[in-house]
């Protein structure tokens, strides 16, 4: 049997460029490698987002998200589509991690700072949820089973988490979940347009899947390059220049990259050139996208569907696991046997 692969997105809105380099194409890549599973992870937004208006966006941002996965590849004939909130076994077993890992090791890990920053939350505000995010994280991933996990650098240090959350499982009950292991893409994260962080959709500084190509031109303008070249026959720096890294991670055509980026260190070519190139270049790598969004957003009911399958599928891995992990624990058969003890008693009684 194929090995199995978990990973997935909280549902805040339209997907962009970072998530593609970060983990989306290995996700594509992998299909028909290993056993995938993409998790819609809604529980994971009440993290930052617990208005009422906040959950009720939820659910347009659940169908932005699993058109965007389609659209960049994902099959639902090899691959798993989930609703994390659909599987009840995720919060059982996220109950049953919390026992094997401290609250110290949990607010120790910058990621979580990070996410209670971008959040707004003050430290001495930080709900239990939001530090518990790894453990909820843990138990997406051990309901599957999977063995590997792609992630963003940020998220790598809760794959560490997760690993030794189920090894101490294993080792108190036996070994009856993998150990999964992070998949880093080669290009960890990619920069935002405006040059001050990673693409973030809080930051406004994205390329989106769904951008149509004169919001591409549009961006790809306006981003952000070397301040210091005020004009084109101006040497310019290549290192950390948004439009190069950009240039790296999609232009297919090396030597072209490598030629501008001479032409630029010796101020023999412009931004505006450069620019319209780069603009050329990721239109074309996401025109196949467009076109297979065409095709999902003209079948009505199709991505629901596609979500409904996948969810069901996942919720029978979730029984089976939660079946594995109880009897290994000596919780199964405990209730059932309590309470055929007490319909004995009843029966005497009346009797």
């Amino acid at each position: 049997m194929k090995k199995r692969l978990l990973t997935g997105d909280r549902p805040t809105g339209k997907l962009h460029l970072g998530h593609w380099v970060g983990s989306i194409q290995n996700r594509v890549r992998f299909q028909d490698e290993y056993d995938c599973f993409f998790i819609i992870a809604d529980l994971h937004v009440l993290t930052t987002k617990r208005e009422k208006q906040d959950v009720l966006n939820t659910r347009e941002h659940i169908l932005q998200t699993v058109t965007d996965y389609l659209s960049c590849g994902i099959d639902p004939q090899k691959s798993t589509i989930f609703l994390q909130s659909a599987i009840p076994e995720t919060a059982e077993l996220n109950l049953i991690f919390e026992m094997f890992i401290s609250l110290n090791r949990l607010a120790g890990l910058p990621s979580i700072k990070e996410m209670a920053k971008n959040a707004h939350i003050e430290p001495e505000s930080v709900p239990f949820g939001l530090i518990g995010y790894p453990i909820l994280q843990t138990a997406d991933i051990a309901l599957p089973k999977a063995h590997l996990v792609p992630v963003g650098k940020d998220n790598e240090a809760h794959i560490e988490v997760a690993r030794d959350i189920i090894r101490r499982f294993n080792m108190t009950y036996g070994d009856i979940l993998p150990l999964p292991d992070a998949l880093l893409s080669s290009i960890p994260s990619l920069i935002g347009t405006d040059g001050q962080g990673k693409m973030s959709k809080s930051a406004g500084n994205t390329i989106m899947l769904s951008d149509d190509s004169k919001s591409v031109d549009k961006k790809v303008a306006a981003m952000y390059t070397d301040p210091n070249r005020i004009h084109a026959n101006v040497p310019g720096t290549v290192e950390g220049n948004p439009v190069f890294i950009f240039h790296d991670a999609f232009n297919p055509l090396k030597d072209e990259v490598l030629e501008f980026k001479r032409r630029y260190r010796e101020g023999t070519i412009g931004d505006v050139e450069v620019k319209k190139r780069l603009a050329e270049v990721i239109n074309q790598f996401l025109d196949p996208f467009r076109e297979r969004r065409r095709d999902i957003e003209a079948d009505p009911g199709y991505i629901e569907s596609v979500l409904v399958e996948g969810t069901e599928r996942m919720r029978e891995e979730a029984i089976k696991t939660m079946k594995d992990v109880k009897s290994a624990m000596g919780l199964s058969g405990t209730w059932t046997k309590f309470r055929k003890a007490a319909q004995e008693h009843a029966k005497n009684v009346s009797a």
